[in-house]
């Protein structure tokens, strides 16, 4: 696939460089300046981008006691209300500008989530570059219609999709005018065990949708971001925190920043190690050519003796005439004296027979 999507002026595709995005979510713990202290660990960790969640409390769930509001589906957060849980991880909405300002003073890009309408316009007024459709919304079609209709590149994680589910968000983005969508592959589990990451879907999810393909990663360490960018992520999503020691609600699947940072170095070593999908030699392979093989006297050979297994033999390095002529050799006649060391020329074999015509 050759397509591209800006963000910012940054080039997203299969062409670029992996656009690495830091997830700040709740991780800020309530303190503001640790939120600004995050975003300063992402950029010296090599982020390309600092994502931000808008939400309150009240925007996206109720204040309600029943049991369909109590968290209990295994998750870390069980025993928790929904409306406990968010107030407790939401990022001030009064924050929000000078977040996305620190971050751009430090070289970081600043998306971020909207949950409902009022905080896709609350971000269309701080002229967010880019909208991110979290997991548990992609069901929300009116939702994703009104971030698509913003005239930016919409990225949709998929965490608890359905192939439908994905179709339906894509149409939507279609019906809005937006073509400009990053899929994220993405498993809604936090953290997130190995054997559910499901990482061969990333090709597979490219072609079925002719999208571009990401990584929202809840997995421990880099391992599943490495080879996601091996198969084809275009951009990685991982949360970061100052140190998981600190606590809060997203920290147990969170990265430090010194695991941030060999990340980010690991990915670039990649794709420098992925190179292009051609067969071709460096010119540094070219010039190894010549320690190939290739024939040698490895007797003295008076003129007019013939060539036989005792006296010629494939050996490194490769500055005679290539191993595949060997057979056709065999049985000719020396036209000069070859002296053992020599590598064997056209020059000194007499005439070919009728059955190797074609050798030279």
């Amino acid at each position: 696939m050759n397509k591209e999507i800006n963000i910012n002026n940054r080039p997203i595709s299969p062409a670029a460089p992996c656009f690495i995005v830091a997830e700040l979510s709740g991780n800020h713990n309530g303190d503001y300046e640790r939120a600004v202290a995050i975003i300063h660990a992402a950029a010296a960790a090599g982020a390309d981008a600092i994502k931000l969640q808008t939400y309150t409390a009240d925007t996206i769930t109720l204040d309600c006691e029943n049991e369909h509001f109590h968290l209990n589906r295994g998750t870390i957060w069980d025993g928790m209300t929904l409306h406990e849980l968010y107030r407790q991880a939401h990022t001030p909405w009064d924050w929000q500008p000078r977040l996305k300002e620190a971050a751009e003073k430090c070289g970081l890009i600043c998306i971020s989530s909207p949950f409902d309408f009022s905080a896709v316009d609350f971000l269309a007024a701080l002229a967010m570059p880019a909208y991110k459709i979290a997991s548990y919304e992609i069901g929300d079609i009116p939702l994703i219609k009104k971030a698509a209709a913003q005239a930016k590149p919409v990225i949709i994680a998929t965490g608890i999709a359905y192939p439908e589910d994905i179709d339906l968000a894509l149409a939507a983005c279609k019906e809005a005018g937006n073509e400009d969508v990053i899929l994220l592959k993405c498993t809604s589990a936090y953290p997130t065990p190995y054997a559910d990451c499901h990482l061969r879907n990333i090709p597979g999810m490219a072609a079925t949708y002719d999208c571009l393909v990401g990584l929202s990663d809840h997995t421990p360490g880099s391992t599943t971001a490495l080879g996601a960018v091996a198969l084809g992520a275009v951009m990685v999503e991982k949360h970061l925190t100052l140190s998981r020691m600190d606590g809060g609600p997203d920290a147990a699947f969170s990265m430090e920043p010194a695991e941030f940072a060999a990340m980010v170095n690991d990915i670039r070593i990649l794709e420098k190690a992925l190179g292009r999908a051609e067969y071709c030699l460096t010119e540094g392979q070219i010039k190894e050519r010549s320690g190939g093989r290739s024939l040698f006297a490895v007797r003295d050979i008076k003129a007019g003796e013939r060539l036989s297994a005792e006296n010629i033999r494939s050996i490194r390095p490769a500055v005679g005439l290539p191993p595949r002529h060997y057979e056709a050799v065999l049985g000719q006649t020396a036209k000069q004296d070859i002296p053992r060391g020599t590598p064997l020329g056209e020059g000194h074999i007499s005439p070919l027979s009728d059955r190797h015509p074609a050798m030279f």
